[in-house]
């Protein structure tokens, strides 16, 4: 079993965090201070502290898709990952790239999705119908 990251951003503002991380993904709150608050980020550690986002305007090219650098997420099962699309379409939500799928056929064949939180922080959530595809050459 991996052992769970923990990750630490800065956010502008504590309450649209809690909604987007707590309400929208559905991450559950754990300690929280005046300027910080903790998620359970999909079973790992994300500490949004209230500050000055990193400005994230590059772009790295994944085959031939440009995604938003910087970025993180986590990788979810299928199962996860068609239920947490399905919940973001269905409230909404405005992808910088939608669910799709890419590499069909070639090892790492995934599906992926890209989002940003209010304070701008890109997330990538993404599946694999072969779970052995996450390390795959």
């Amino acid at each position: 079993m991996p052992q769970p990251f923990h990750l630490a951003l800065h956010v502008d503002d504590l309450d649209a965090a809690r909604a987007f991380y707590g309400e929208l993904l559905g991450c559950a709150e754990g300690r929280s201070a005046e300027t910080w608050v903790d998620f359970d980020f999909f079973g790992h550690q994300l500490s949004l502290h209230r500050g000055q986002p990193v400005a994230g305007s590059d772009t790295g090219l994944v085959g031939e898709t440009a995604v938003p650098m910087p970025h993180f997420g986590v990788v979810l099962d299928m199962a996860g990952f068609r239920a947490l699309a399905s919940r973001l379409e269905v409230q909404g939500v405005d992808f910088i790239l939608p669910p799709q799928g890419r590499f069909q056929g070639m090892p790492g064949e995934q599906w992926t999705m890209f989002l940003a939180d209010p304070a701008g922080n890109a997330l990538e959530f993404k599946a694999y119908p072969d779970p052995a595809g996450t390390f795959a050459a």
